[in-house]
């Protein structure tokens, strides 16, 4: 059985670092990965393993701390003690395959070292994410888009805000689940009559449910998602209905990746879907989402009048933050 064997950081993996493994795996038995892992880099370890352990579940993925120097000798004799043996070959797309390979008696596997098969690096990537999307897989992809949540209180334009955003910026958009949770337990019920009340565990479903749209959506979005709220607003919507926040919403809330909160001002007339009831405390919900935001160390922007006014002023933050520029028509 032949034993191949790859060494990087993959900081973050790409498609450069797929079509490697992909050439190393054709050519061997078992392939091994290993991910050296610094302290100082800002995407941990563990998580490029799971990344690496989903693009490729045929190969073996380790995890090593990155402790040793550019020293082709010290990382021979630590493969080595890894994994028990000397590799049969070493692939890499880099000049020190050579000098690595000798060291450990075995054969190297030069792959794409001019990068013409998958023209980028990791550098690049870093350097500029939004850039560089479509050379990431899908579960890389979802960690470099940026996160952008509608929040507000009742009959503020957020979905329709949500849905001109990500229509102006070519990529999707995530709507309110709770939303479709309530009309589902509505239908068929007369509007004059007394509405449902709702239950803590529902909101937990809720918050569970819009996350887990929310990270799927991530992976094939454009630069940017725009999403209808997202489980952090579940909590504050479980205040709203309960009187009291449930600890098992706030903690998956708290799991939340965000990167910009558009807070919708009530600035024109309630608008009753039949079913809507919070117009009374609208202002009162309002001066919640503004505390809580305000807050939560996330930048936010309060976002005020018609429509074309409240786009123009979203691009205008998203250019300045996130270096973001509506795509030309």
């Amino acid at each position: 059985m032949t034993l191949g064997f790859i060494v990087g950081k993959f900081y973050p993996p790409h498609r450069g670092h797929k079509h490697l493994i992909a050439t190393a795996r054709g050519q061997c038995d078992r392939l091994v990965v290993m991910i050296a892992h610094h302290p100082t880099q800002r995407i941990s370890g563990e998580l490029r393993k799971a990344w690496l352990e989903e693009i490729h579940p045929d190969c073996e993925i380790h995890l090593v701390p990155d402790t040793l120097a550019d020293d082709s000798a010290a990382w021979a004799k630590f493969t080595i003690e890894h994994l028990g043996r000397a590799p049969d070959m070493v692939f890499t797309s880099e000049a020190y395959g050579d000098p690595y390979a000798r060291h450990m008696q075995c054969r190297h596997v030069l792959v794409d070292l001019e990068r013409s098969a998958v023209p980028i690096s990791a550098t690049r990537i870093r350097d500029r994410p939004l850039d560089h999307l479509d050379f990431l897989e899908p579960c890389v992809r979802a960690h470099y888009v940026r996160r952008v949540v509608l929040i507000g209180a009742e009959s503020t334009g957020k979905t329709t805000l949500a849905r001109a955003l990500a229509g102006r910026y070519g990529t999707g958009w995530v709507p309110e689940y709770g939303r479709e949770h309530w009309e589902k337990k509505v239908a068929g019920l007369p509007m004059e009559g007394p509405l449902p009340g709702f239950a803590d565990e529902e909101f937990v479903h809720i918050a569970t449910e819009q996350q887990r749209r929310e990270n799927a959506a991530a992976r094939a979005a454009n630069r940017i998602l725009f999403c209808d709220t997202n489980a952090w607003a579940t909590g504050l919507w479980c205040e709203r209905y309960q009187g009291h926040r449930h600890p098992p919403v706030d903690a998956i809330g708290a799991a939340d990746r965000v990167d910009m909160y558009l807070l919708a001002h009530p600035d024109f007339p309630f608008v009753q879907d039949g079913f809507r009831d919070g117009e009374a405390i609208r202002e009162w919900m309002h001066a919640r989402f503004a505390e809580e935001a305000g807050r939560s160390g996330v930048p936010l922007l309060h976002v005020r009048g018609d429509e074309r006014t409240r786009v123009a002023q979203i691009a205008t933050a998203l250019a300045g933050t996130f270096n973001v520029e509506t795509p030309a028509a």
